[in-house]
């Protein structure tokens, strides 16, 4: 990891940027995909899940008798474990469901409120590669259900065997999954963008992936098709001043640099003499972890900094707009009234990034790559839509014509200011 001491609010841009692929060639691929599987369907899918995954299936739908047997497999402890963490995402998404039907009179006889409706058809992606992200689905279905979306349409990629991780298909039938497929990629967020003979067209699409995948995402918005968040590779921020622990500090560190080797770690400390405590305990924990060389990828590409006061740290922070930032300093709660830009805040030497990412209630899919300045996490509200209502009576369209008459006929639409007038003579009339 490189360590910068303080630098100058002039190189917190540079700081700031992630790294950047070349993306021209991977849209040119993506693309045909998409082309394919929106021209082509089924056949387009089985073609790349053989081409893609190795898996030579005639059928993209997972039957229930897999999905039971996948259930067998599963050890008690850990169906209880499972159970304990989506309890607690339900408890906590439960209490993001919409106070609608407040209706606010707007004018004497011009009442007007807004109803939150769920899409009809939620798609979610779930990666099943060497880390199969069985808590995705329970951060995804779950929401989705209380929102209540009448269809939950899963798509996860499948082994050579074309079999699908069983914790996956174990969580995804008790998370209210409605729909379960096996196809992975740029190939299944086509699937769930266009609809194919098979697989549903979804609504709008949820859920992290690979390069492939969020580029996927990204094109078929092109198509009108909504998702839950630009995304890229995941990302941690640690603030820590001399009262963290560096054996803490490192282990979240390293954590986050296990997800990939495009995945971003910084820890940003008002302790100069913290950073090299926590460079030394990443030397003396990363040997014993099994993905190893994926972290250390990472971590060679992330940062050590050190600012002379936790202010400048909150506020190059706000800057990063981290996915995830941990607060481990003497003062955490003024610290965390300076947050303005980030996915999701754990607070207090104890709150490892793994409580979210699994088990304390919030949602860990998060925005990434600095889209934290903009976008939230997903949430209930993330299944939903708005629709408002207005309802005039006769006293209010008295009340509210004359307003409209001179606005529409200062927009030179005439038509408008008519659909308003003939009624207020009918009033009159009357």
């Amino acid at each position: 990891m490189r360590t910068i001491v303080n630098p100058p609010s002039s190189a917190w841009n540079d700081l700031c940027r992630r790294p950047v692929k070349d993306q021209s060639q991977l849209a040119v691929q993506v693309g045909k995909i998409l082309s394919d599987v929106k021209n082509n369907g089924d056949r387009a899918l089985l073609k790349y899940t053989l081409k893609f995954d190795g898996a030579a299936t005639d059928d993209l739908r997972i039957s229930e008798k897999e999905i039971s047997e996948a259930e067998k497999e599963i050890p008690d402890e850990l169906k209880s474990a499972i159970a304990v963490a989506g309890s607690n995402i339900e408890r906590f998404h439960r209490t993001q469901l919409p106070d609608d039907g407040i209706i606010v009179e707007t004018l004497r006889g011009v009442r007007c409120w807004r109803k939150s409706v769920a899409v009809e058809k939620a798609g979610i992606y779930v990666p099943g590669g060497s880390a199969p992200l069985f808590s995705t689905v329970l951060m995804l279905a779950i929401p989705a259900r209380i929102a209540g979306c009448r269809e939950i349409i899963m798509c996860t990629p499948p082994d050579k065997n074309g079999k699908v991780n069983q914790l996956i298909l174990y969580t995804a039938r008790i998370s209210g999954v409605t729909s379960f497929f096996r196809v992975g990629g740029a190939q299944a967020i086509a699937a769930m963008a266009y609809g194919t003979e098979t697989i549903p067209k979804a609504d709008r699409i949820f859920g992290p992936g690979n390069q492939y995948v969020t580029k996927a995402k990204e094109m078929v918005q092109l198509d009108g098709v909504p998702i839950d968040m630009p995304a890229g590779p995941s990302e941690v921020l640690v603030i820590a001043d001399d009262s963290a622990e560096p054996s803490f500090v490192a282990s979240d560190l390293i954590a986050q640099a296990e997800h990939g080797t495009d995945s971003q770690v910084l820890l940003v400390t008002t302790s100069t003499a913290l950073l090299s405590e926590v460079s030394k305990e990443i030397d003396k924990q990363l040997p014993a972890l099994p993905r190893k060389a994926i972290a250390e990828k990472a971590l060679a590409n992330s940062l050590l900094i050190s600012f002379d006061s936790i202010e400048k740290c909150m506020e190059f922070s706000n800057l990063y707009a981290p996915e995830h930032l941990i607060i481990s300093v003497s003062d955490p709660a003024a610290a965390t009234e300076c947050v303005t830009n980030a996915g999701s805040v754990f607070i207090g030497k104890y709150s490892c990034e793994s409580a979210g990412d699994y088990a304390s209630g919030t949602n860990h899919t998060l925005p990434t790559n600095g889209f934290a300045r903009n976008y939230s996490g997903v949430s209930v509200d993330s299944f939903m839509k708005k629709i408002t209502f207005q309802e005039l009576s006769g006293e209010g369209l008295l009340n509210l014509g004359p307003v409209i008459q001179k606005m529409a006929a200062a927009e030179l639409l005439e038509g408008h200011r008519n659909a308003v007038t003939i009624r207020l003579n009918s009033l009159k009339n009357a």
